[in-house]
């Protein structure tokens, strides 16, 4: 066999691997969800390809016979045909007694430099950046390798399997989906420009209602603004007057004695009509939805759907009144930013370093806005207030204060023991915890 035909038929072994190795990551690595969209817009390859996935070891089987053989194949040809042509070149600059075990060895080392370049390396980098669209295009000749090699195929695939099961090792691929996967994937998204921040931040919301409790979005105890039911017309025009919303709750000596609700443009159209307003009248008041402060942000908002109410009162295990929840809290606790006149209430920047920060500003607020990634034991609190009295185990005093993620968190108002404003100052890039 002459140079011209070992040149050839080497770079047929060459280009029967490159195949090979595209073939090996495309499969692998191509994603299912990507490939059954595929599928759906009218891919039929995208089918095969899923098909062939279900059952790998059949294809991986088929490729390692096929990448070992054309392995064998260049090394016999570089061996028997290639090293004495590469000793005819070598004897022009050198002609010693070493010149047949040099010869061997570069044409070994060209061989070999070949197939790691242009067999491996090259077909699997391009396999990896582009796995669907390269598996869409090989799936037919790939089968085709798979249906010629069957007899080996199924004789190497039928040994692998009982190995694998003779030690009770499975090899079944998990498709399934976590919370992790998703978040991974559209953290990526958001690295990539594919997702705004703002976007990002709005769906993590969504996850997060989960896992958020209703007291780090309700309207606290002490911010309720309520009538009790003996309360006279000009008690009632003076409050809707300093604190125009859309409802009132109705209690009976005290918040924790709750009747149930009057809806404010009621109350006006009385006023309009000059009617009285009795706030023991049942035309009035309606019945207020009660739910438990152990519930999540999307049990809640299951509850309002259940309910078709926007408005409940969210009471503790004491049957106590903690806080009132509206279907607007949720709004604002899954629109993140976008809501962010919200959050301007509860977090003053100050300048580039300090915020005004109010107790009962929910922890996951904080943490977006400061850029802090977790609050330490964060179970056990929802919000500032909460995080203060936690990490200090005491009522604080004005002044005391609690350094973490180089922010230092300094109580300045106490109103009744309830931590009513803390001070947020940038300090140095220190990350330990330090209580004072």
């Amino acid at each position: 066999m002459g140079i011209v035909e070992t040149v050839l038929l080497l770079a047929f072994c060459v280009i029967c691997s490159v195949f090979l190795s595209l073939s090996e990551i495309a499969l692998a690595a191509s994603r299912q969800i990507k490939l059954q969209l595929l599928a759906k817009e009218g891919h039929k390859n995208a089918d095969k390809v899923l098909t062939l996935q279900a059952s790998p070891g059949r294809f991986f089987t088929a490729i390692q016979i096929g990448l070992n053989t054309v392995a064998i194949l260049g090394g016999m040809i570089g061996e028997s045909q290639l090293t004495p042509s590469v000793a005819h070149l070598l004897s022009y600059v050198y002609q010693g007694s070493h010149n047949a075990s040099l010869s061997s060895g570069l044409s070994f080392a060209l061989i070999t430099s070949v197939f790691i370049l242009f067999a491996d390396l090259m077909p699997k980098r391009l396999a990896m950046s582009h796995p669907e669209t390269i598996a869409l295009k090989i799936i037919r000749p790939l089968l085709a390798v798979i249906a010629l090699l069957a007899p080996l195929v199924w004789l190497f695939n039928g040994i692998a399997n009982g190995i694998f099961k003779l030690f009770n090792v499975s090899t079944i691929r998990n498709e399934d989906l976590t919370y992790e996967d998703i978040f991974a994937v559209m953290t990526a998204g958001a690295k990539a420009g594919l997702l705004q921040r703002e976007e990002f931040q709005l769906i993590e919301n969504v996850f997060n209602m989960q896992s958020l409790n209703v007291s780090s979005a309700m309207t606290t105890r002490d911010s309720i603004i309520y009538f009790l039911n003996d309360d006279d017309e000009a008690r009632i025009k003076l409050k809707i007057g300093e604190h125009p919303h859309n409802k009132f709750l109705v209690c009976e000596g005290g918040l924790d004695n709750v009747k149930g609700y009057v809806n404010a443009k009621e109350l006006f159209m009385f006023l309009l009509d000059a009617k009285r307003i009795d706030l023991k009248h049942d035309a009035l008041v309606h019945p207020v939805l009660t739910i438990p402060d152990t519930l999540t942000l999307y049990d809640a908002m299951d509850y309002f759907k259940n309910h078709t109410a926007d408005f409940a009162v969210v009471v503790n295990e004491y049957g106590l009144v903690v806080g009132v929840l509206t279907i607007n809290d949720l709004m604002i606790a899954i629109m993140g930013e976008w809501a962010q006149h919200v959050l301007d209430e509860q977090i003053i920047q100050r300048d580039e370093n300090s915020w005004l920060v109010d107790g009962g500003t929910p922890v996951h607020d904080v943490m977006r806005a400061l850029n802090i990634d977790k609050f330490p034991e964060s179970e056990n609190y929802e919000t500032m207030a909460g995080f203060i009295l936690y990490m200090l185990r005491k009522i604080p005093k004005r002044t005391e204060f609690v350094e973490y993620q180089g922010y230092k968190f300094e109580v300045v108002d106490i109103d009744n023991h309830k931590v009513d404003q803390l001070l947020v100052t940038r300090i140095a890039q220190n990350k330990a915890l330090k209580t004072t």
